[in-house]
């Protein structure tokens, strides 16, 4: 009888010739969590849909061992049934249908003739909510209802009522506040202690570090080393996943911002379904040639709003004055916007950044297309040629410009939007939360190439949850709180218990 629950042997996926997994090496004890490490791109990803059955046997080269017999399953049923169980980066909630809905979505207990009986999945969803210590849900309301943090337990109580074996957490974190991470982590651990066994993979290497017994690394589709926690600490897994020792996790600082070039006037926001609620309360500031402006402030505090109305992307009421050169300019659509000088990465890249059905290159130009229009057609081949050379710029890990962009990993798919709004050639950059679910080697390109666009004389104004991000790349640092401006601070000796006391002060 072997000791592990899950072995992979020697997995080996390719697509169109490009090995994408070249001989991966897994095992995993009950009650055990794994953290998978790589950088974007690595096949974390990849590995983890041959384990769940999204790629089925057949499709790659190895082999699969459930409790010590082969596993050879031809879908996503088959490995749920046999208790391996993912919970994907992007939630899989049916927003209209009630909690004890989408807890038992595929799995339904039905009444003599077909019937759903409600009151026993009613009865059973908030016992497993319990189970997670989630006791304020009602599970006869839309899932809608909840954020995006009782939705990721949600999901957790779903793959429980599957009767999960193991599951695996892939960037369960990205959109939870600390103290919700906290309740995740918790959760981890009970399970672990349930003898459920967990892979997490997360570009928060504190998480990783906190929550799992062993770490197994990936580049480029090879393994690289399987290793106890107990004998690592973040500076090595960073060293492992990028095969290099990463000192400093953001490049120096050598520009000189210059001259005031940017305003942005008494901008004001009211909730979209209550317009008697203010977002943002009458902000006004002013940005310099070639700074980098930092917006921090908890979830919640308005900065998204902000930046969105500026760019005339909100979707509720607003009203602002945005100013470049001393000119009053018309931005109340982002293609005003764009026209006018400025340009904006959205947070949430999957429903505002990409078009899903368009490939990586077509993604790219969508925002200049007319540069390569001649009459009424567009010349292929000048339109690949920027491709190309913006693959190249932002070491976009693509196979080919013409893969579908879904087939990227969600770091290169945000260098993809990011090269979409540069090729506009913006004076004004607005990035909202640039390097979400983006690893620690693209985070660090990412800032060297917002360094370089501010020395170019570009301004940037970037949002982001990440004190210690805003304070590494930002020449200044507004601190937005309950929609209002809390504090403006030269990031000079700056710490994060300033910025967190201005972010708190009421």
């Amino acid at each position: 009888m072997t000791d592990y629950l899950l072995e992979m042997k020697n997995i080996v996926k390719q697509f169109d010739g490009v090995r994408a997994l070249n001989g991966i090496d897994i095992k995993v004890r009950p009650g055990e969590c794994i953290g998978l490490c790589g950088e974007n791109g690595a096949g974390k990803s990849t590995l983890m849909k041959v384990l769940s059955g999204v790629y089925p046997h057949g499709t790659w080269d190895g082999e699969i061992l459930w409790q010590g017999s082969p596993l050879r399953a031809q879908s996503i049923r088959e490995t749920e049934d046999a208790g391996i169980v993912i919970i994907h980066q992007e939630l899989m909630l049916v927003p209209e249908l009630s909690v004890a809905e989408n807890i038992f979505l595929g799995n339904e207990i039905t009444l003599p003739g077909g019937r759903m009986d409600y009151d026993a999945m009613n009865r059973r969803a908030e016992e497993l909510l319990a189970e997670l210590n989630i006791r304020d849900v009602n599970v006869v309301l839309p899932v809608k209802q909840y954020g995006g943090g009782y939705q990721q337990l949600i999901e957790i109580a779903k793959a429980l009522n599957k009767k999960a074996r193991i599951l695996i957490l892939d960037e369960p974190s990205s959109s939870l506040t600390a103290s919700e991470i906290s309740v995740l982590l918790d959760i981890v651990r009970s399970l672990k202690a349930k003898g459920v066994a967990c892979v997490y993979i997360s570009h928060k290497l504190d998480e990783i570090a906190a929550i799992c017994d062993t770490i197994v690394t990936i580049r480029d589709g090879q393994h690289i080393a399987t290793t106890p926690m107990s004998e690592m600490n973040i500076d090595r897994i960073i060293a492992q996943m990028v095969g290099r020792e990463m000192n400093q996790l953001y490049p120096e600082r050598k520009h000189t911002p210059g001259e005031v070039v940017f305003e942005a006037r008494n901008v004001c926001c009211f909730d979209a379904d209550n317009p008697q609620r203010k977002r943002v309360d009458n902000i006004s500031f002013s940005l310099r040639k070639g700074e980098i402006l930092g917006i921090a402030g908890l979830v919640g505090a308005g900065r998204t709003e902000l930046v969105s109305a500026i760019f005339g992307a909100y979707e509720g009421p607003c009203t602002s004055e945005v100013w470049l050169d001393g000119r009053k300019l018309d931005t109340s659509t982002p293609l005003k916007s764009i026209r006018c000088g400025l340009a904006m990465v959205p947070e949430d890249r999957k429903h505002h950044g990409i078009v899903p059905d368009l490939c990586v290159g077509h993604n790219m130009t969508l925002s200049v297309l007319q540069e390569f229009s001649h009459a009424t057609r567009i010349s292929d081949a000048e339109e690949l040629r920027t491709v190309r050379g913006e693959i190249d710029r932002l070491k976009v890990k693509t196979s080919s410009p013409f893969l579908p962009i879904t087939g990227l990993s969600g770091g290169n798919q945000q260098k993809a939007v990011l090269s979409k709004m540069l090729l506009t050639k913006p004076r004004i950059l607005i990035l909202d939360e640039p390097t979400r679910g983006v690893d620690v080697g693209a985070k660090f390109e990412i800032y060297q190439l917002m360094l370089n666009l501010a020395a170019e004389g570009v301004s940037i104004i970037m949002v982001s949850s990440e004190l210690q991000e805003v304070l590494g790349v930002s020449d200044r640092v507004l601190v937005i709180g309950e929609g209002q401006l809390r504090g403006d601070f030269v990031n000079d000796g700056l710490t994060q218990e300033t910025v967190l006391a201005a972010a708190l002060v009421h």
